[in-house]
């Protein structure tokens, strides 16, 4: 840290990668999206865009740390509410995958960095982690290179496995991803795990 000190990718603060002032003015997530999928922010905003790229394709690993505190606050705020009305207990919480291809390349998957940070976060007090029943054989085309709905859609049909099925049967299920669009790769995950027998499902995203 002293050679190569950590600043704000912001406002350039040698304090965090992201430091709470700049995180307070980041804009919420405010297009529509189904219902059961909670994005944090707005993708549009260049310093969301910004940090999301690092995370992924810079392996800036501290951001899954700081994304997954916010994405821990937010989901206890909404079981608050779930657990009453819908009882909503004992999640498991399930990452979305990469695909073997895509897991070599990148090194780690982004998605599953911020569900263990959220664990972390949580001290294993009310949620369980599973990264080893959903996964992904099928190797796809990217999804942020298809602009259109139906073609995205198709892409990413048939992509997603369920293993071990029985762990997932009658529980609840708390989706982790970096970012929604369509929403066409949760919606599928959804689908598979809703198909072995998983209760109710939800999903939070760092932004839309």
């Amino acid at each position: 840290n002293w050679i190569f000190p950590t600043s704000c990718i912001v406002c350039g603060e040698n304090t965090s990668d992201f430091c709470a002032k700049c995180l307070l003015a980041l804009p919420p997530a405010e297009r529509q999206t189904m219902e059961w999928i909670y994005p944090i922010y707005d993708y549009r905003n260049q310093s969301v865009k910004k940090a999301i790229w690092r995370l992924k394709y810079k392996s800036n690993r501290r951001l899954a740390d700081i994304f997954a505190e916010i994405i821990h606050n937010r989901i206890m705020e909404e079981l608050s509410d779930l657990s009453v009305m819908e009882n909503f207990s004992e999640p498991i919480i399930i990452p979305i995958p990469l695909s073997n291809r895509r897991h070599r390349e990148r090194g780690f998957n982004q998605s599953e960095l911020i569900a263990r940070s959220i664990i972390e976060n949580d001290q294993e007090k009310y949620f369980t982690l599973l990264t080893n029943v959903l996964t992904k054989p099928k190797e796809t085309k990217h999804q942020a290179h298809i602009e259109d709905r139906a073609h995205r859609m198709q892409n990413i049909i048939g992509s997603f496995v369920v293993k071990n099925g029985e762990i997932v049967k009658d529980r609840n299920i708390i989706l982790i991803d970096d970012v929604v669009t369509t929403g066409a790769t949760l919606n599928e995950a959804k689908k598979v795990l809703r198909e072995t027998g998983a209760k109710k499902i939800i999903a939070f995203t760092i932004a839309h």
